[in-house]
């Protein structure tokens, strides 16, 4: 149906021609390089671990099939399509006065309203007393989120530092604390902790058999968030996904937090500078890390490392799509963003002393006697130095150094890769370590010498200091007497153990995830109006966990059921029908009845219990799948197991697939999906595609970090080309 130009332009903010998303970034499976606006390129088509290829690498590949990953796959299976798509912003309707706007404008949820009225029909219904206000509860937001120790203790100190801060403020303008602006409406949560298992790559193990090294690193991944309400709407600012490798893991692991990558966009207010004379948003920010890293210091964790590293340019860490106005930092700018907090948590003895990665496990000078190799190496999920050891190590293979194991080599040429920027990774001690063997003491006594104040060993180190010569011994070749007299450890627990309890959200298992939900979504922060949408969305999702990720599809005449105006069966799992197909039809041809499911999720939507039903009903179905996969019996009583087993058996034997829209082929695919993000079995699980789909998300995370090292080094060869030919 054609409009005029005054009905197709948004009431709110006038725009009168359609605003267009960003399209999502597309990278080829095999090569992972990106595929560029407006080329051409293969895709295996939506529904299953989706794969995209560039036309070099369909090229390539002889016959009529392409093999990725070691599958083979019929070229004619494959979609040839052009990286030009362009989707328009969805509009609304006012079912009162049918004036249209901009979703995003409207800050309307298709996933939970079934009506909409807009806001000038809702003031002139309220000023005719035909509307009451809505209550704040109405509404779940950032505080409603679940509080946990760890969030309550970043929170206060932040709150207490920001009223610190304001006061400070005050004092050096001259005004009262009222006078000057202050960060209001703050809130952190922690939105996932779960325990994961990172696996040692082989090549690593048969490097170094002597050590005895561990197959795999148990951690706990959390995500910490930050909102602000930004003119009555709450906006996701700030995020961090950290590692904590607990006592229980084994070294060199053990009791040390990786800080894997974090991200904010550029909207925070006031914007205004702090009384230290860096921006507010870098206080609070600072404040947030360094509260973290408090925390981690309390429960017993001696280490933090951070790989200062900005995003390439087009990619993004957390955020879909940063606003303009928002430049991303070279790495010596972040570098020294990081170093800036670092130096304020030293004054308050958080941190004790700051190295980097180089100069802590490949330099052996002066009184340390600990061995150089990679099995004292921190090996962590996504950082530099195991991606780029594993490529070193195939060209470590023969033996060009004689007689040299492959360790020495190895740490080597390592050693050459990292050190040109080595002040990027940095290892942040918070307890002391030990200047003979490097080891982060954590019981027993610290011995330290009453003149070098930097020379403090573990009582393993002393013990054998005493029985060295007199020459040998600390301060080696001075004349002068140094004492070493103990230091007791005891504020540092036996363990670090966690108090809080797990917290799951598919959407922020991994930084792959969440991405993919919001450029699926077009959950963009690119603008203020879209930061308040995408944010308004994600706290949807983390309230509603058993929602589909993306809108549902009709299962009659498979188009998306666009206002999430549809009935559900509540025997299937995840059978939708649209409006105009259950009206036509009646629900006739299901045999089971149809419940509108839009106004079941606002009638229970706001209240806890409801809430932990569907998370309820999610572990149900997830125990289902796992049931249904191990189930051998043709005649098993337990509920809806013969049905998912039905729908295993046509995904085998269909030839269209959920690529060429079958609407069985889409809901078996989605249960795998949904079962493989919650799923813990490393090697051994019984349900179908469920490790490919994980390893599919693995690649795709690979091959993120391993575009982000093979920029890191071509700077580093171009940076030694350029001193080289100034020289």
């Amino acid at each position: 149906m054609e409009h005029s130009k005054s009905e197709k332009c948004c009431q709110l903010c006038a725009v009168d021609h359609q605003l267009t998303f960003d399209p999502p970034p597309v990278y080829c499976t095999p090569c992972g390089a990106g595929i560029k606006r407006n080329a051409t390129y293969y895709t295996l088509g939506a529904g299953e671990t989706q794969h995209c290829l560039c036309v070099p690498c369909y090229d390539k590949a002889q016959g009529d099939t392409v093999t990725v990953y070691g599958k083979a796959i019929p070229k004619a299976r494959l979609e040839k399509k052009e990286n030009d798509e362009e989707t328009e912003e969805k509009s609304v309707r006012c079912d009162k006065c049918e004036a249209w706007q901009h979703q995003i404008c409207a800050l309307f949820n298709g996933r939970r309203k079934a009506e909409y009225t807009c806001p000038n029909c809702s003031i002139q219904e309220k000023e005719r007393g035909e509307r009451d206000p809505l209550p704040q509860s109405s509404v779940l937001g950032a505080k409603d989120l679940p509080r946990t120790i760890l969030s309550d203790h970043i929170e206060e100190r932040l709150f207490r530092r920001l009223k610190q801060e304001r006061e400070e403020r005050a004092t050096l303008q001259g005004k009262s604390y009222d006078e000057v602006p202050g960060a209001e409406d703050l809130v952190v949560r922690v939105v996932s902790s779960v325990d994961k298992k990172l696996e040692v790559k082989q090549g690593f193990l048969e490097i170094f058999p002597e050590e005895n090294s561990p197959t795999e690193f148990p951690y706990k991944s959390k995500v910490i968030l930050l909102f602000q309400k930004i003119e009555d709407v709450e906006v996701f600012l700030f995020g961090m996904f950290v590692q904590e490798f607990g006592s229980e893991c084994q070294f060199p692991n053990q009791r040390r937090v990786y800080l894997y990558c974090l991200d904010s966009v550029k909207y925070f207010r006031p914007e205004v500078k702090a009384a230290t004379g860096e921006a507010l948003r870098t206080f609070v920010y600072h404040e947030i890390l360094i509260g973290y890293l408090e925390y981690c210091k309390k429960r017993g964790f001696t280490s933090c490392y951070i790989w200062a590293c900005p995003p390439l340019k087009g990619e993004d860490y957390i955020f879909y799509c940063h606003p303009e106005i928002q430049k991303t930092p070279k790495s010596d700018k972040l570098r020294e963003w990081f170093l800036e907090m670092l130096r304020k948590a030293m004054k308050e003895n958080i941190v004790v002393e700051l190295t980097n990665l180089y100069d802590h496990f490949f330099v052996s000078t002066g009184e340390c006697k600990a061995k150089v190799t990679a099995a004292r190496l921190p090996y962590f999920d996504g950082d530099y130095w195991p991606g780029v050891a594993g490529d070193l190590n195939a060209s470590c293979q023969s033996d060009l150094w004689g007689n040299a194991s492959k360790n020495l080599l190895l740490m080597h040429k390592l050693g050459e890769t990292i050190c040109p920027m080595k002040e990027d990774f940095i290892m942040v001690h918070l307890q002391h370590a030990c200047t003979h063997c490097c080891i982060l003491m954590v019981s027993g006594s610290h011995w330290v010498c009453n003149q070098c104040k930097n020379f403090q060993i573990c009582d393993k180190c002393h013990e054998a200091e005493q029985n060295r010569d007199e020459g040998e011994r600390h301060p080696i070749n001075q004349r002068e007497k140094h004492t070493l007299y103990p230091v007791e450890i005891t504020d540092l627990p036996v363990d670090t153990k966690d108090k809080d309890e797990i917290l799951e959200s598919e959407f922020f298992n991994t930084r792959q995830a969440f991405l993919s939900l919001c450029q699926g979504n077009h959950y963009q922060y690119d603008t203020l109006r879209r930061a308040k949408h995408s944010s308004m969305m994600v706290l949807y999702h983390l309230h509603n966990p058993t929602a589909p990720a993306y809108v549902s599809t009709c299962n009659i005449c498979h188009l998306d059921i666009e206002t999430a105006q549809g009935w559900r069966c509540q025997v299937c799992p995840e059978y939708d029908v649209c409006n105009a197909c259950y009206q036509k039809d009646g629900g006739i041809r299901h045999p089971h009845k149809l419940t509108n499911h839009p106004s079941m999720a606002d009638s229970d939507a706001q209240n806890e219990e409801a809430r932990q039903l569907r998370v309820l009903k999610l572990q149900e179905m997830l125990d289902l799948i796992v049931h249904a996969s191990e189930c051998r019996s043709a005649h098993c009583q337990y509920p809806n197991c013969r049905k998912v087993k039905g729908l295993f058996r046509h995904g085998i034997q269909c030839k269209t697939l959920a690529s060429g829209g079958c609407a069985l082929c889409k809901k078996m695919w989605y249960l795998l999906q949904l079962h493989s993000r919650a799923c813990k079995e490393s090697k051994c699980c019984p349900v179908p595609r469920c490790r490919e789909m994980k390893e599919h998300l693995m690649r795709l995370q690979q091959q993120s970090d391993s575009r982000r090292r093979a920029a890191v080094t071509e700077e580093v060869k171009q940076r030694a080309a350029g001193v080289a030919h100034n020289v």
